[in-house]
């Protein structure tokens, strides 16, 4: 139903998209806003993970200088049945993470020293499975195309507004067509693109928690993520609010409601929908729950949380302190 929902929302944009290039140049316009679009997204399929890391400059690690943050996600990356991703860290005190590439083969995750440091194991776990599960589920993808649609629908309205359309085309609407081009257009646009990212997070929960096993240890990771992006501003995120859908939380200061603006849906929804799972988990008999992935014939695949994730309907314990220390990414990290 998710993936029918944004097929329908992906094919709304391109319309939109389309509609406005007609509202400008009329049928000549919508034929160039149809090629403006396909060299946007063949540029944003090989290179947007490029840009977004860039952005927030990260910094690639591996099982040298951040050897328990990448043993987490290659233990993850095979549970899931994934290729192992590209691992990164950003240097930033507000903890947050997020992944990005054109599929699993091309992959990167990310999180900021802020979520290692304030986290605890088991929930840096969850989160990256999240991350994981947008991978698997090529969401990194579908959300570059869709701000790039977006974005250029934007670009599009601006054009609008200086040039106030072409006497010459077989469009009548007039400064009406304009008008709708300038404002209302790229209105919708930012609607189906907030739409889109709130339905793929309810997905990545979800699947994330059927990655590490345990639904309450991404609740309580949730719950510690939003609180700490109120109160830790994110500077790199600021200066390009466009790479805001990417992250887990909502890196931006003042965005935290389950509006129609919103490009995730209220922390507080998503936890209740993981508590929730965590009861069917603890309710389904043990001889009928499915078996973990990267099991194989009903033994639980190996993990560094193991032990817990064989008592699921059990609460967390009290969270523990991180076992990262002053340098989160361990003793050979790139910020020693």
């Amino acid at each position: 139903m998710n993936t029918l929902r944004t097929a329908m929302l992906l094919a709304a944009m391109t319309a939109l998209f389309m509609g406005v290039g007609y509202l400008i140049g009329g049928s000549g316009g919508m034929v160039i806003a149809f090629l403006i679009a396909a060299a946007m997204n063949l540029f944003s399929y090989w290179n947007a993970d490029k840009m977004v890391l860039s952005m927030n400059r990260a910094v690639e690690v591996d099982e040298r200088n951040a050897p328990e943050y990448y043993a987490i996600v290659q233990t993850l990356a095979r549970q899931a049945g994934l290729p192992m991703p590209k691992t990164y860290l950003i240097d930033n005190p507000q903890p947050n993470a997020f992944a990005t590439g054109r599929n699993p083969q091309n992959a990167a995750v990310a999180a900021t020293t802020g979520l290692l440091q304030q986290l605890s194991h088991e929930e840096v776990a969850a989160v990256m499975a999240h991350e994981l599960a947008h991978v698997q589920h090529r969401d990194t993808l579908t959300m570059t195309i869709v701000a790039t649609l977006a974005g250029a629908i934007s670009m599009l309205g601006n054009f609008a507004f200086f040039f106030g359309g072409n006497r010459d085309n077989n469009n009548s609407l007039g400064i009406i067509g304009v008008l709708v081009a300038m404002i209302v257009a790229p209105f919708a646009a930012m609607i189906v693109q907030m739409a889109i990212s709130r339905t793929r997070e309810y997905e990545a929960d979800r699947r994330g928690a059927e990655i590490c096993g345990q639904p309450l240890w991404l609740a309580s990771a949730l719950d510690k993520i939003a609180r700490g992006a109120e109160r830790i501003r994110n500077p790199d995120a600021e200066r390009n609010p466009a790479t805001a859908h990417l992250f887990i939380i909502n890196p931006l200061s003042g965005e935290r409601m389950d509006s129609l603006f919103s490009t995730h849906p209220n922390t507080d929804n998503r936890i209740a929908a993981l508590q929730a799972m965590a009861q069917e988990m603890a309710s389904a008999p043990a001889q009928r729950r499915p078996p973990m992935p990267g099991q194989a014939g009903g033994q639980r695949a190996s993990g560094p949380w193991e032990r817990a994730a064989e008592q699921p309907e059990q609460p967390p314990a009290t969270p523990k302190s991180n076992p990262w220390g002053r340098n989160p990414t361990g003793p050979k990290g790139p910020w020693s």
